[in-house]
C-alpha cells in the first residue's frame, strides 16, 4: 500500500480537527462519551481523507487488461518528434516550413 502523500497527511489533519470542532459545536455534546463519538468519527473521517486512493479491484483489474507494462490502456498517439525519421516541423501558416527559414514558396 503506496504512503499517503505529505499533502494528504496535512488535508487529513485539517479533516480531524475541523469536523471535531464543527461536530461539537453542532450537537452541543457535553457528556464524555458524546465528545469521544465525535472524536471518533472525524478521527475517521480524517483518515479516509489522507488515505491513498486505491487501485480498482475486480473485473478489467488483471495484469492482461493493463496493456504492457508501465502503459495505461487505450489508444497508442505517438507525438510528431518521435515519430521516426521525418521530424521536419510543419508551419501552420501556408509556404512555410523549417527547411525554407521563412522563405516563401513559390
Amino acid at each position: 500500500m503506496p504512503r499517503p502523500t505529505a499533502a494528504r497527511l496535512a488535508l487529513g489533519s485539517a479533516t480531524v480537527v475541523c469536523s471535531t470542532v464543527i461536530l461539537l459545536l453542532l450537537t452541543g455534546a457535553t457528556s464524555d462519551a458524546a465528545i469521544a463519538l465525535s472524536a471518533t468519527l472525524s478521527l475517521l473521517l480524517g483518515v479516509a481523507v489522507a488515505a491513498p486512493p486505491r487501485a480498482a479491484a475486480g473485473r478489467g483489474a488483471g495484469p492482461a487488461d493493463r496493456g504492457h507494462a508501465g502503459h495505461a490502456p487505450g489508444p497508442h498517439v505517438e507525438s510528431r518528434a518521435h515519430a521516426g525519421a521525418d521530424t521536419a516541423w510543419e508551419s501552420p501558416l501556408p509556404g512555410r516550413s523549417s527547411g525554407q527559414g521563412g522563405a516563401r514558396r513559390p
